[in-house]
């Protein structure tokens, strides 16, 4: 054995068992063990930004770590975007840097860099398994930590000779923190607050927006609390039998409109809400002048508990509202728009789905309809860093091979990880992606006016417009494996999702909307 071998033997023995890989020479140790152990699965991703992208869709869905296998600095540095966005999604992710031999760094050699200082921002745990026999001990503090709670990226450094030199000992079992309920004193204080507020409201996030937090915060909701969520989440169930709560809008002026009149905003598993940019003269705090706010659980603890427990202080019913299943009746016909497609959706999506959303402006077509679809899970972008949704779907399709997988994607955002789709295709995951083509960045064109900046000009609109030359996505699609079509009509979409959705493997679908 050596230390890769006890790496992987570690790994796995704590259920790590898919690792997203993009590898180099100085992780060749690692890619022979593989060999050595089958019940790690490799997934190749032709570029970093997808493997952790994967990593992260793969512990959302499957509520452990996947492992990322990345090329020293360089490797881990085309990685972070969608590792900003596993950390705020509070994604367990342990991820493997290669680095060189630890008696060649005083060297300087080409692909030489300070991996500590780059690991640091995205990582609640970073360290360097120098020595062989440390490589099975610090591999397990790695899996720990990434579970926190409330748990996010970690990053373990192995040198190459770590990696090949020979390590002794059996694997180390990971000794994971609990999430503790909050404590009694703190329910008996929300529950006091709540009744003597006149507008109380209760804003949730991360584990309080799974299933079995949405169903308590519904009997909160039928006590007369009005329940909002987070705006992106990193995992939420949605459709019929599903809590649906208010979601706290984007723009900031729009949530305080909204929120006028508020005097109780209670957090569970969340934090103070805030607008995602500073814009001249608005609020950064998207909390009403005069409104008292408290927490009812931290990120760090038990939100389910916390919500069931201040339910039951409130006398609220056993169960509270949930959506009933209303399909479209009619397919959309005519010009194809976001709606358009998201009425398709609705009307095809099977019960169980995963929807990994990363469709920018194009996004509330799809919510709107989908809320009284069948019952399925969504993945939202939860960082901000667009180029998520094909990966993410790559991570969920690997963790829950039964579920049917569609990811949702704007024009821009799918060209940041579009390699995304070799890797569908190579593993032939029961995929749909759909890309959302309008040729411009919608987004920044509204935000550009919002930011006060003006209209844009003809030097502007150069950093804005998609059109010029316009992307051929079908054609990118099939060079890179998948079936694909492109739909200019509602009807033409219809049969396109039909089809996809009754059948298994990847497709792709362009939506020119």
């Amino acid at each position: 054995m050596n230390g890769a071998d006890a790496l992987l033997s570690t790994l796995v023995a704590n259920e790590v068992t898919a690792c997203f890989a993009n590898p180099g020479t100085s992780e060749m140790q690692f890619v022979a063990a593989l060999d050595r152990n089958p019940n790690m699965r490799p997934v190749l991703c032709q570029f970093e930004g997808v493997a952790t992208g994967a990593a992260d869709g793969y512990g959302r869905m499957a509520g452990k770590p996947a492992c990322t296998l990345l090329h020293l600095g360089p490797g881990y540095g085309n990685g972070v975007a969608n590792l900003h966005n596993a950390r705020r999604a509070f994604t367990p992710i342990v991820n493997v840097i290669g680095d060189h031999a630890t008696y060649h760094r005083q060297y300087d050699a080409p692909l030489n860099s300070d991996i500590a200082t780059l690991v640091k921002p995205n990582s609640l745990w970073a360290r360097s398994a120098d020595s062989p026999d440390t490589v099975a001990s610090l591999a397990a503090e790695a899996v720990a930590a990434s579970y926190g709670p409330p748990g996010g990226p970690v990053s373990l450094i192995l040198p190459a000779d770590s990696a090949w030199l020979p390590a002794e000992g059996e694997p180390v079992i990971a000794q994971k923190a609990m999430r503790p309920a909050p404590a009694a004193s703190t329910v008996e204080a929300a529950a006091r607050a709540i009744k003597a507020a006149k507008n109380p409201v209760i804003l949730i996030g991360g584990q309080a927006c799974l299933a079995a937090g949405l169903k308590e915060a519904a009997r909160l909701q039928a006590t007369g609390v009005t329940i909002y969520s987070d705006t992106f989440i990193a995992r939420t169930s949605r459709g019929a039998g599903a809590f649906a709560p208010k979601r706290m809008q984007y723009f900031g002026e729009m949530a305080l409109a909204e929120l006028e009149g508020v005097d109780l905003m209670v957090y569970a598993g969340t934090a103070m809400p805030v607008a995602f940019f500073a814009y001249p003269n608005r609020p950064s705090v998207l909390v009403p002048e005069g409104c008292e706010t408290l927490t009812l659980a931290q990120r760090s603890e038990d939100a389910v508990a916390g919500l069931a427990a201040l339910a039951d202080a409130l006398g609220a019913p056993k169960a509270g509202p949930v959506q009933s299943l209303a399909l479209p009746d009619a397919a959309p016909t005519g010009k194809l728009t976001a709606y358009a497609v998201g009425a398709s959706i609705a009307r095809h999506m099977p019960e169980g789905a995963i929807v990994c959303d990363d469709s920018v402006t194009s996004g509330a077509g799809v919510a709107a309809a989908a809320v009284t679809a069948r019952p399925h899970e969504v993945l939202a972008l939860t960082g901000g860093a667009i180029g998520a949704g094909l990966p993410l779907a790559i991570g969920a399709a690997v963790a829950a091979p039964d579920s049917k997988v569609l990811s949702l994607n704007g024009d821009g955002a799918a060209m940041y990880t579009i390699q995304a789709l070799w890797t569908m295709a190579r593993e032939n995951l029961d995929i749909t992606v759909v890309v959302f083509a309008n040729y411009t960045y919608r987004i920044l064109n509204i935000e550009m006016q919002r930011t006060g900046a003006g209209d844009a000009g003809p030097q502007a609109r150069k950093l804005l417009d998609l059109g010029d030359p316009k992307i051929d996505f079908v054609a990118l699609a099939e060079g890179l494996g998948l079936p694909a079509v492109r739909c200019e009509t509602a009807e033409a979409f219809e049969a396109a999702i039909a089809a996809a959705m009754a059948q298994r493997g990847p497709m792709f679908i362009e939506a020119a909307i």
